[in-house]
């Protein structure tokens, strides 16, 4: 009786242990769609914003880092994101991206030429799928 009764206990003691950590992990959920609030540093490849070249266009990459900046459109929201390497402005239709705040983002690469006596002015961006 005594050792069905460690037993049990044992198996309670981890299965309180496992709730335990599956509500504190849960509790870093950010309410955003997406991919925003989680960590891919592991199993995902995420692209330097260094390494966006134009003839990448509708290629769809993952990138991190943290919002710089934003700018109202019509019907969609634009970011500016930073990681250690560079910036990109992203176009997307979520909303209340913080200044600072972290965020992994998929989206398809694109290229806006902007071509000015003679020279590109082009810029990459990318557009949140």
């Amino acid at each position: 009786m005594m050792q069905q009764t460690k037993k049990i206990s044992f198996y309670y003691c981890w299965g309180l242990t496992f709730l335990c950590l599956s509500v504190l992990s849960s509790c870093g959920y950010s309410g955003q769609s997406g991919l925003n609030g989680v960590n891919f540093t592991i199993g995902v490849n995420v692209t330097p914003i260094r390494e966006l070249k134009p003839r990448q266009d509708k290629a769809t990459v993952y990138i991190q880092g943290k919002v710089s900046s934003s700018a109202p459109l019509v019907k969609q929201q634009a970011y500016q994101i930073n990681d250690s390497t560079g910036k990109i402005w992203v176009l997307t239709n979520q909303t209340g991206w913080k200044e600072g705040q972290s965020v992994v983002i998929k989206g398809k690469v694109s290229y806006q030429s902007i071509p000015l006596a003679g020279k590109e002015f082009g810029e990459i961006y990318l557009e949140e799928e």
